[in-house]
Order: structure tokens, then C-alpha cells, then sequence
């Protein structure tokens, strides 16, 4: 298999776009990767996304943009993966160009969100749980969420206001980042006081959803080499796991299994351990999911992913910087580009490109990426060399 590099990234910033299109959401995060990679064509487009067909009521989304930025006859299939949507398709666009079938490939990760009543999107938001078991049974999403929540703060001993740090980590990081969907400081009385979305997740734990789009160009990485100072950033593992759909049929509904299997495949795939990654872009759709994420990847003990938080160990100068340019909680989540952003944001971050929020010295960072409640999670590392 071939080594892989990122050539080029793009994205828009995430927002309510009334006045903007599917296609042209994700045609301006597609344009502004190629025109970064210096390319005006690739061989194979990969689209991640979830909701085009319930929310824009528009299939065949790999045709879709092909035929919109320009691509015709290439290639081009949508990959679909819940939230994990854009990191699906980053995968398959990379073995696709390991495995030498192809020399370049885009990966477009895009949702347009608010196009549907809030209702509307949080029943087809609720397609990523078990339809028989969970969804049949009236729960929504978040619901899922708060009960893993209630049963992770009981069974350890923390108190709501614990899990604050992992949201005024993200706003306080999304300041900094023009295309951040929130640009607001928050502080622990406004984390506390925020209204009640499904006990005891309120809306400060919960990332608010939006429409965007970000890209990427994968090529072979001896085809890149540094440019004007900036470092080769090289696909070090992709791995992906999955673990059951449905959350309690799981042997421990309170331990993310397949992150855990994931990133472990990713650390031995990558050569590295936990303890050499610079920079983590977790999956904190709610702010359980920032604990448990932690947990699982080993950077903290079962039952104790708070205190990472609570000691400061996430911010930029922390001992793990974590969503350093607003994660999901403050950045946005546009659910099926979600993990293109984060891959985007680490390739941010190892160009030394992030301003306020950059890491010094960082080479080394991990992206991972949850669909479901935990059913597939993809994790992802990258290095700059």
C-alpha cells in the first residue's frame, strides 16, 4: 500500500445558509481544495454525508457534485455513515489511492441542515439509532445520550457542572475560528443555566447542528513535498470500527468500545502511542461523548475522562489540546462533514495555519469521528514531515 498525503483542504464557514444551496456548499469547500492542492481535476470524488435524501430530498450525491464542480466522467459515490459520514468517506477515498486504483482523489464532506422545521431534522437525526429497538420506542438522539449521561454520572459520582470545561474549552477555542458557527464565550454559571434540552443534558452540553461543507484532496505523499516552509502532512492510519447500533445491547453501554478498537488499530498502524499525540479532534456532540472519547483512546482512566477537564489537561496548552478550533460543540456539526472538519482542523493545526489557538510544536494529531451513539467511529492520524 501507498503512502498517502493531504495535497489540499478547503471548507466553508458553518452557518444557517438561506441563501445557498446543497451543490453550492459543498461546490465552494470542493473548489477551495482544489485550487489549495493546485489541481483542476482529480481522479475520484467521495462525498460523506447523511441527510441529503430526508432534509434536500436529493440522492446520488457523488453525480450530484461531480457534474456541479466540473468533473464529468470521473468517479464519484456518496458514503453514508451517520454522523461518521465524512470520515467514511475519507477512508475509502484513501484506499482508494493506497491501493494505487487511482493517483488523486477529493473527499467533500457536506450537509445542509436547516432547510427542514427543527422536528424534522431531529427525526431523521434519530435514523443513526436502532429503528426497532430505540426509534420505534419514541427516544430521540440527545435522549439516547442523556441516559448514558445519567447512568455515567451515577455510577462514577460526578456532578453535571464537571462536565462545563469540555464546552468552555470549544467556545473559548471557536473565537479564534472564522468559520465557527459560534462566536461566544461562555462561562460555568451559563453552562449550568442554559435551558434543559433531555435531562441532564442541557443546551450547553449539546452541539448545535447547521449547513456546511469541507473538503480535502488525497494524493500519494512522495507526489507532495514541503512547500514555502510548510511541513508534508502524511495520512499516518485510518482505521474504523463498529460496535452494536443499538446502545443497550452493548456489553458496557458506558465504554466506547470501538473507539477504543479503532484508535488502537490507528496507533500501531500509525507507530506511534497516545502519549505522542499533539492534538485531538474528538467527537463531542454532547459533552459525555468528549469524556467517554477520552476514556476510550486511553487518555484517561474508565470513569475519570472529567477531570481532564476539570485540570485543564484539554485546552491549547494543556497536556492533550482537544477541539482547538471549536470542536462540534461550538464549531458546528453538519453532521456528514463533521469528520472532514476535523481532519481539515488537524491539518490546520500541523501547517501551524490555527493563530490563537495553534499548538506549539505540533506534528503529530489524531481526528476521530462517531456515527451513532457509538456504532462506527473512525479514527484518523495525521503527521506533518
Amino acid at each position: 500500500m501507498r503512502k498517502t498525503a493531504i495535497l489540499g483542504i478547503g471548507q466553508t464557514k458553518i452557518d444557517e445558509h438561506w441563501d445557498l444551496s446543497l451543490r453550492e456548499i459543498g461546490g465552494n469547500a470542493a473548489f477551495a481544495a482544489m485550487q489549495d492542492a493546485g489541481l483542476e481535476k482529480v481522479d475520484s470524488l467521495f462525498v460523506g454525508n447523511m441527510l441529503s435524501s430526508t432534509i434536500s430530498g436529493q440522492n446520488q450525491l457523488g453525480t450530484f457534485f461531480s457534474d456541479w464542480i466540473g468533473l464529468w466522467g470521473q468517479e464519484a459515490v456518496k458514503v453514508e455513515a451517520a454522523c461518521a459520514s465524512g470520515a467514511a468517506a475519507l477512508r475509502s477515498a484513501l484506499m482508494a489511492v493506497a491501493s494505487g486504483d487511482i493517483d488523486s482523489a477529493l473527499v467533500v464532506g457536506v450537509e445542509k441542515m436547516t432547510d427542514k422545521a427543527g422536528r424534522d431534522v431531529t427525526s431523521a437525526l434519530a435514523t443513526a439509532s436502532d429503528a426497532d429497538y430505540e426509534l420505534e420506542q419514541g427516544i430521540s438522539f440527545v435522549g439516547i445520550n442523556a441516559l448514558v449521561m445519567r447512568r455515567y454520572m451515577h455510577e462514577f459520582g460526578w456532578k453535571h457542572e464537571d462536565f462545563a470545561p469540555f464546552s468552555i474549552n470549544a467556545h473559548a477555542n471557536a473565537m479564534h475560528n472564522p468559520f465557527a458557527r459560534l462566536h461566544q464565550k461562555i462561562n460555568i454559571k451559563q453552562f449550568e443555566n442554559s435551558s434543559m434540552v433531555a435531562t441532564p443534558i442541557n443546551l450547553m452540553d449539546a452541539s448545535p447542528t447547521g449547513d456546511g461543507a469541507a473538503a480535502v484532496v488525497i494524493v500519494p505523499a512522495d507526489r507532495v513535498a514541503s512547500v514555502k516552509g510548510k511541513p508534508r502532512i502524511t495520512v499516518a492510519a485510518s482505521a474504523s470500527a463498529t460496535d452494536s447500533i443499538a446502545v443497550h445491547s452493548r456489553k458496557d453501554p458506558m465504554f466506547l468500545s470501538a473507539a477504543y478498537t479503532s484508535s488502537k488499530k490507528a496507533y500501531e498502524m500509525a507507530g506511534v502511542t497516545r502519549d505522542d499525540i499533539d492534538v485531538f479532534e474528538l467527537h463531542d456532540a454532547f459533552s459525555i461523548m468528549a469524556a467517554l472519547s477520552l476514556e476510550a483512546c486511553g487518555f484517561a482512566e474508565r470513569g475519570k475522562g472529567v477531570r481532564l477537564g476539570l485540570e485543564n489537561e484539554i485546552s491549547r496548552n494543556g497536556r492533550l489540546p482537544i477541539c482547538t478550533r471549536g470542536g462540534l460543540k461550538a464549531r458546528g456539526h453538519p453532521v456528514g462533514a463533521t469528520g472532514v472538519y476535523q481532519v481539515v482542523e488537524i491539518a490546520q493545526q500541523l501547517r501551524g495555519e490555527c493563530g490563537e489557538t495553534q499548538v506549539d510544536g505540533a506534528k503529530i494529531g489524531m481526528a476521530q469521528n462517531i456515527g451513532g451513539s457509538g456504532a462506527t467511529i473512525l479514527t484518523h492520524i495525521l503527521k506533518a514531515e
